[in-house]
């Protein structure tokens, strides 16, 4: 089973991403922030996709991306970006970090499971 991991300040939004990502199959783990999503990833470097708030308290979604990127071990796991920055700068510095895909919020299920098949990350 492919694991991901669902990096959100907010209860709420990583409740209703896991629900998704565990209807295609996925074992899901949670973070409330970067810092936290780092921590588990040491003990989880089998982890096959990333959905990453960017507005989070102690390390922000970018800085995530920025610090996974660098992690050989994560060089090739897709990470996508569910966020409510809408500026289009703001899509630009997150991709330029190497985030593969951008969601802003509000989201729809269909909208998630569109962007996961863009990435090759759901049938």
């Amino acid at each position: 089973m492919s694991k991901a991991m669902v990096i959100d300040d907010s209860r709420a939004i990583r409740m209703i991403l896991a629900g998704i990502l565990g209807e295609l199959g996925y074992e899901v783990r949670q973070a409330i922030n970067g810092k936290d999503a780092l921590a588990q990833a040491e003990q989880n470097t089998d982890l096959s996709l990333f959905l990453v708030d960017w507005n989070m308290p102690e390390m922000n979604g970018l800085e995530f991306v920025q610090h996974v990127r660098k992690d050989a071990r994560f060089a090739g796991v897709p990470v996508m970006m569910v966020t409510t920055e809408t500026e289009i700068n703001q899509v630009m510095k997150a991709l330029e970090a190497g985030a593969n895909e951008y969601v802003m919020k509000p989201f729809t299920k269909d909208m998630i499971e569109e962007k996961l098949r863009m990435l090759g990350a759901a049938q």
